[in-house]
Parts: structure tokens; sequence; C-alpha cells
């Protein structure tokens, strides 16, 4: 018979989960989209901005984790942390592809990424607090609002840039996939001012991630 996980167990797993996260090297289950994707030479300035924009979603990845684990760490119902921890699952997809490609980029992750991890996980523990139908809607929100980020960068990506592409472009499927499962398991929708509050927050954490 399975050990019961213990309140200890838990903190122990989730502080493994935050190491790997920030300072690690996440392996993917599931093959880079870019695959055999061309990979052209892009001037000085279109290879920054490129990078630019991959480090924000990088960041977006991080704090994705960060907020799944803090919320699944106090849902109430074992069906909506199992929810919960498989989105983390895909996202540490998102996470490894996003790397991959600053790599290639010559570029570096974000120096913040320990106080963005620190941060999102104190937010999924306290949107978790409020229950699991506030708890979904709160996945529901937040991917739908990285699915409308997603597609920004699509449209402001240098046109010759097609291996950023690609990975965003299944990135954005698997958001929308997300926000509808969380949806039809019972999310609540969130009230104002909470929605406007993360955009701004999101807005904020792209202008500094872009550069830092």
């Amino acid at each position: 018979m399975p050990r019961e996980i213990t309140p200890l167990d838990r903190f122990l797993i989730d502080a493994q989960n935050a190491l790997s996260t920030v300072f690690g090297r996440p392996d993917p289950t599931r093959d880079n989209p870019a695959g055999e994707t061309a990979d052209v030479v892009l001037e000085d300035d279109e290879r920054r901005h490129a990078a630019g924009l991959m480090r924000i979603n990088h960041v977006g990845e991080v704090c994705a984790q960060a907020l799944y684990v803090g919320q699944a760490s106090v849902a109430r119902d074992p069906q909506t942390r199992q929810a919960l921890l498989a989105a983390a699952a895909e996202e540490t997809d998102h996470l490894a592809w996003c790397a991959d490609r600053l790599a290639e980029l010559d570029a570096r992750p974000s120096l913040l990424n320990p106080v963005w991890y620190a941060g999102s996980y104190a937010i999924g523990v306290l949107a978790g607090l409020r229950g699991d139908g506030w708890n979904l809607g709160f996945v529901v929100e937040t991917e739908r609002q990285v699915e409308a980020h997603l597609h920004e960068h699509l449209e402001r990506l240098p046109a010759a840039d097609l291996r950023s592409r690609a990975i965003l472009e299944t990135m954005k499927a698997d958001e929308a996939r997300h926000a509808d499962h969380a949806e039809a398991q019972g999310a609540r929708v969130l009230p104002q001012p909470v929605p406007t509050l993360m955009a701004a927050a999101s807005n904020l954490m792209k202008a500094i991630a872009y550069r830092i």
C-alpha cells in the first residue's frame, strides 16, 4: 500500500521542484516542436529581440511552474491537485524548449528567476486557499493571459525566426487546452480587480525580463 504523502514530504517535493526549475535543466517529456526547422542566422538586433522575447517566455514558464505547484500544495480535491500537477508537467516541456532556444540565440535566462519563482509560488498558495473553484479560475485567467501574450510574441518575432515560432505556437495551443480543461472542471470566474492586477503584474515582469 502506498505511503501517505505528509506535509513534510510535500514541502520537500516542492523545494526540489523549485531548485530544478530555477537552477536545473528539466528534461522535457515531448520533443522540441522546432525539430528539424532550419535555424537561420539573424541580424544582431533581430537576435537580441528574439532572445528578449524568449527570455520573457522562459520566465513565464518558471512562474507557471511555481503557480501550479503552489496551488496544488493546498488544493482540497485530489482531482484538482492532479490536474494542476499535470499542467505543471507540460509547463516543464515549455521551460526546457525555451531554455534550448535561448542557448541557440547565445542568450541567458533571467537573472531574477529565483524572485519570479518565489513570488509566483506565494500567489499560487494564496489562490489555492480560496478553494478549488477559485483555484481553477486562477488557472483559466492565467492561461488566457499567457495565450494572449504568446499571440503578441508570434507577431513580434523576426520573420526569419522559425524555430522560436514553432515553439511558441505549440505552447499557445497547450495553454488554451489547460484553460479549457480548468473551465470544464468547474472554474469560477475571477472578479475584478483580480484579472486587471494579474495583467499589470505580468506586464511589469515582461518589461523587466526582456532585458534582465
